[in-house]
């Protein structure tokens, strides 16, 4: 869904600072408006008040994890997309999860540029 001038919204969930700020500053460069949260109950309480096109979180964070986060996200809006950031590939792979079926897994440590990719590849779709 092309908007013209307004730029796609991305909501970024993940608890370590530095990694959160490497990856709002390299969507934002790509063009991507993101509102970033440091644990998934913040970024739950934001996607009740807009719509975001896109759902980017960590899967291991205080207070909601990343894959309760996305499954309440996808409640409220079902079409949102989720991508999970994660160390723990596995976890979030495994069908008792109950993450959102067609969620993307981008495995830790990944380059910037390869997430944009991601990150752009499933805004065109």
């Amino acid at each position: 869904m092309i908007r013209g001038w307004q730029p796609m919204k991305i909501l970024l969930a993940e608890d370590d600072n530095d990694m959160r700020r490497f990856l709002v500053k390299a969507l934002e460069n790509a063009g991507y408006d993101v509102a970033s949260f440091d644990n998934g109950l913040s970024a739950y309480n934001r996607l009740r008040e807009e719509p975001f096109e896109l759902l980017l979180t960590d899967i291991v964070m205080p207070e909601m994890d990343g894959i309760e986060l996305a499954r309440k996200a996808t409640e409220l809006d079902p079409d949102i997309k989720v991508m999970f950031i994660t160390g723990f590939a596995a976890v979030a792979l495994n069908p008792d999860s109950q993450a959102p079926r067609d969620a993307k897994v981008l495995s830790k440590p990944f380059h910037l540029r390869d997430l944009v990719s991601e990150v752009d590849k499933m805004m065109a779709a």
